[in-house]
């Protein structure tokens, strides 16, 4: 493991008053880096730029492009003039810091191949590093801080990939006549295993490296609002400490809103002895471009930049959105100060459960006044081989547990599967349920969720093939949720069993099957796909003297296998009325659930 350079050797003791000391009098060493530490060992804070990407969309009019990726990134090759004025302008608000326009370079390299322009002329990926080290650098010169200001080599997470080692190789080799001060790996959420592999193989190309992430208080994932990754305690912190015993130079946090960043620089001073630094964002993208926060100018960035610096940062600038204006705030009223110890109040941590709150908060319930949060949805395993349920099977459970439907009569699930209807109509308080399926391990599946679910007394499965089915009873509900694809005539099918080229041969048998198998006061719930068609069922029933209506319907998937038999599935629809509907190129059918009854006589 290599030794932490927070406080290198023979670094002079903190020097005593508030001005900020001028360069000359810290010995400025020919290793720019050397100098930023000896600023944090001298309780000065280290001054960031801010953000270039959004600063060139300001300065070219331009919004950022469709890939987001070559955000600012382009510019380094088609606007490299814009490009080195930005970066003066930070150099002269007075940043110690300027990051190169690379930010996207993995992810171009990622998604693009070696060469990210091929006009006028192919550019290699390792040639547009070295133009962004040659453009910070020269930015500096004419500035006259060429001594002064380091320049980062910024990079995202995306290097760290299979593939991250090579091109952190190939990057140290870019860099052999003209090297940044460091690599800033930056905006990073996750640690991974794969991570520290990614930390060990840059620290090797012989640069001092800086991280930097994308956590909120507590250690915890989250921008604009929106916490996730659970309460993993002190995992992240942990990091940080092992990441200081490789070697890492400082470590900071980016990217996430102003107000995201009180209590996590005090808490991450818990884990390590790093030098700690923040740079938030100010605004957010959208897809009419960024969107700045008008309300947070110089002044405010300033006071919230001495805010940070009361919790602890030694090391501070900004992300999208922060312009030179708000990098001169805070030159100017950091200059005089240290590095506090604050531990902002106790706070709230988004990735725990809420707390049982004195007073009964309302729930969620539906119509009929039950909970619906969580849902209360039967205790299902589907045995291997087993059809799983699939929105046509969802769609008929939501009704038959929305509507209690079976209450006190004896029922019948045909195409049971696992026994999701089976199930539900026996907790609905069924008198009785058979199941029955072509498959005996479905049936078996059945009888065994309904022991799961304290209901097997009230059900009985057995496998039936639904042709030459015989009813022994007439149901006062029947429900079904039957195979429906239409077979292609030109495919070779090797079967015994009737071809169903329009889809609709389990569901017509079923229908003509209806007057021994339903009460005359019953109720068939079938769920039928638009794209069978409409009128030859309406037509069926009418024969049979029944008639139905939707009570519900919802979306249904082309999944691998119906896209399989997407040319015959056409023929139907170009044949009948049948149809689906596509949305956003994607195709979608519709799965309604009709509720079948007798015809009044005089209908």
């Amino acid at each position: 493991m290599r030794s932490s350079p927070a406080h290198p050797a023979g670094s002079p003791d903190p020097v005593p008053g508030s001005a900020r000391p001028d360069p000359g009098t810290l010995d400025i060493p020919e290793d720019r880096h050397e100098r930023l530490l000896r600023l944090v060992a001298a309780e000065t804070c280290v001054l960031l730029d801010g953000a270039t990407g959004t600063e060139l969309i300001d300065v070219r009019g331009q919004r950022p492009e469709v890939e987001e990726h070559l955000w600012g990134l382009s510019a380094i090759l088609e606007a490299p003039a814009e490009v080195r004025a930005v970066h003066r302008r930070y150099v002269e608000a007075g940043c110690d810091v300027v990051c190169t326009n690379t930010w996207g370079l993995p992810t171009a390299l990622r998604d693009g191949g070696a060469h990210l322009s091929e006009y006028p002329e192919p550019v290699h990926w390792m040639d547009v590093a070295r133009r962004g080290v040659s453009l910070a650098r020269t930015a500096a010169r004419d500035a006259g801080r060429e001594r002064e200001v380091a320049v980062a080599f910024s990079i995202n997470g995306d290097v760290d990939t299979p593939d991250g080692p090579e091109t952190i190789r190939l990057l140290a080799r870019a860099f052999e006549r003209d090297r940044p001060d460091f690599v800033l790996l930056e905006t990073l959420s996750l640690v991974r295993d794969s991570t520290y592999a990614t930390v060990e193989a840059l620290l090797d190309t012989g640069l001092p490296l800086w991280l930097s992430f994308r956590r909120c208080r507590h250690g915890v994932c989250g921008v604009y609002g929106e916490h996730w990754g659970g309460p993993e305690g002190d995992a992240f912190g942990r990091a940080a400490r092992r990441f200081e015993e490789m070697g890492v130079s400082a470590l900071a946090i980016n990217c996430i809103p102003p107000d995201h960043v009180t209590g996590m620089l005090s808490w991450l001073r818990d884990f390590t002895d790093l030098p700690l630094g923040v740079y938030p964002n100010l605004g957010y993208l959208s897809a009419a471009g960024w969107r700045h926060e008008a309300s947070i100018g110089g002044e405010r960035f300033a006071e919230l930049a001495l805010q940070w610096r009361e919790e602890g940062a030694q090391i501070i600038g900004g992300c999208c959105g922060v312009g030179p204006e708000h990098i001169a705030a805070a030159h100017e009223a950091l200059a005089p100060t240290k590095a506090g110890h604050a531990r902002p109040a106790a706070l709230p941590d988004e990735s725990a459960p809420p707390r049982a709150s004195k007073r009964s908060l309302p729930r969620w319930t539906d119509a009929r006044g039950r909970p619906m949060f969580p849902l209360e949805f039967p205790d299902l395993t589907v045995e291997p081989g087993v059809f799983v349920p699939t929105q046509g099977s969802f769609l008929i459970w939501k009704y038959l547990h929305r509507e209690g439907v079976g209450a006190g009569q004896r029922c019948v699930d045909i195409g049971c599967g696992s026994g999701l209807l089976t199930v539900q109509l026996a907790l609905n308080d069924a008198a009785h349920v058979h199941a029955m399926d072509i498959d005996a391990a479905a049936t078996r599946n059945t009888l065994t969720n309904a022991f799961r679910n304290g209901v097997a007394d009230r059900v009985t499965a057995a496998p039936q093939d639904l042709f030459p089915w015989v009813p022994e009873e007439r149901y006062d509900v029947v429900v079904a949720s039957l195979y429906q694809m239409p077979v292609d005539p030109f495919e070779q099918v090797v079967t015994h069993r009737p071809l169903d080229y329009w889809g609709r041969n389990l569901l017509d048998h079923l229908f003509r099957l209806l007057p021994e198998a339903l009460a005359d006061d019953g109720v068939a719930y079938v769920m039928q796909l638009s794209i069978i068609g409409e009128r030859r069922t309406a037509q069926i029933l009418q024969d049979l003297g029944y008639r139905s209506r939707v009570v519900d319907f919802s979306f249904f998937e082309f999944t691998d296998l119906f896209n399989s038999k997407r040319e015959q599935i056409a023929r139907v629809e170009a044949a009948s009325d049948a149809y689906h509907l596509q949305c956003g190129g994607q195709d979608v059918m519709v799965s309604y659930l009709l509720e079948i009854t007798r015809a009044p006589e005089n209908a």
